[in-house]
């Protein structure tokens, strides 16, 4: 499974006037980090930071001349998002404005079946709060102490670890879908492939000769309806006798 987690910063609260100019996301397959991250920052296009969100973000007007407008990156961050599930700290701002900025290009909405908003989730599991990012990164014990302003790829960073914690913790992240496949020919594994290996002699048995004996005494009793004859060769080898 791909996850995307994300996060925006932009020049104000209004998706529908303001403009993002940050975007910071990281890649998880099956809830392990890849390494493979997206972050970029736009030029507003004439729309000015607000001072409240200048003070949250520290991203002026004069650090985002020259940067490429979110047009102008569209094709490349849509790629990176593209199939994945989108993981946000309540992601309803964020989706609302990559929604805005889609549409003034043309790009369809994002499917909210895609969505995951770790806020959401942080309120069903700890309803008494708070659940910032910056208070569950302390219930956590997660180190954002280089955290003195809200960035787009350290945010993300920051949830990414949070969110494994929010759905379970790390064993979380262990896929029950473990690959065995047989040993080639050659006698090596596949890179990655776990090989089934059975014991050169098998464990002697547990049970004592009084209760085989009571055992097959039982499984005589009760004839060919015993469920043991399917599933125990010495069974069977004693009906065909």
């Amino acid at each position: 499974m791909r996850e995307i987690i994300f996060d925006t910063e932009t020049t104000g609260l209004d998706a529908r006037e303001d403009r993002i100019i940050e975007f910071g996301g990281v890649e998880l397959v099956n809830r392990f980090p890849t390494g493979r991250t997206f972050h970029h920052y736009f030029n507003p296009q004439g729309r000015p930071v607000h001072p409240d969100a200048l003070a949250v973000h520290g991203i002026s007007d004069a650090d985002l001349v020259g940067k490429p407008t979110f047009a102008e990156l569209a094709g490349e961050l849509s790629g990176f998002i593209d199939g994945a599930m989108l993981v946000a700290h309540n992601a309803g701002f964020d989706i609302g404005f990559l929604d805005a900025e889609f549409a003034r290009i043309g790009q369809p909405r994002i499917d909210p079946a895609r969505v995951i908003d770790t806020l959401a989730i942080a309120r069903r599991k700890h309803p008494m709060g708070p659940n910032s990012l910056d208070a569950l990164c302390r219930r956590y014990g997660i180190d954002n102490s280089h955290r003195t302003r809200h960035g787009a790829l350290l945010d993300s960073e920051l949830l990414a670890e949070v969110y494994i914690e929010l759905i379970g913790g790390k064993q979380a992240a262990f896929s029950l879908e473990v690959q065995v496949e047989a040993v080639v020919a050659a006698g090596e594994v596949e890179p990655g492939v776990c090989a089934a290996r059975q014991r050169e002699h098998p464990l002697p048995s547990r049970l004592s000769p009084a209760e085989i004996e009571a055992h097959a005494r039982l499984v005589a009793q009760i004839g060919d309806a015993a469920i043991w004859r399917e599933v125990d060769p010495a069974c069977r080898g004693e009906a065909a006798q």
